[in-house]
């Protein structure tokens, strides 16, 4: 498998917002497994999609464009699974099928999560 760099496309805000309550987290399930939020994580929308994402993570890949509206910066790491698989996730673990991207925050492969390939497709474009 070869990881790329890419890019998120120009007008694809995500709408989040910040879980600062006193609270020691909570699960739920999606992607297939068990996933688990902190204090301080953001709930994030993603075009109908609902999901947490670390705080430490948040801060470094996303910039508020306006009240409760942020995209995300930088690039992503990513290739395509050649197999059906999970990835561990700081949330928990994401199934994906063969064809769905394996994409991470950072250029090691670390801070990882899959993506089906067609939303993939709409959100991200190659930088290169």
């Amino acid at each position: 498998m070869a990881r790329h760099r890419y890019r998120r496309k120009p007008g694809t805000p995500v709408i989040a917002i910040q879980l600062k309550l006193d609270m020691p987290g909570f699960s739920y399930f999606k992607w297939k497994r068990d996933q688990r939020c902190k204090a301080g994580d953001w709930l994030v929308d993603n075009d109908g999609d609902v999901y947490t994402v670390d705080a430490d993570t948040f801060a470094k890949t996303y910039r508020e464009q306006q009240r409760g509206s942020y995209v995300k910066t930088g690039c992503v790491w990513a290739e395509e699974a050649t197999e059906d698989g999970q990835v561990a996730t700081k949330e928990g673990h994401t199934a994906y099928a063969k064809g769905d991207f394996l994409v991470s925050n950072n250029e090691d492969g670390s801070d990882a999560y899959a993506i089906e390939a067609a939303k993939f497709g709409q959100l991200y474009e190659r930088d290169e």
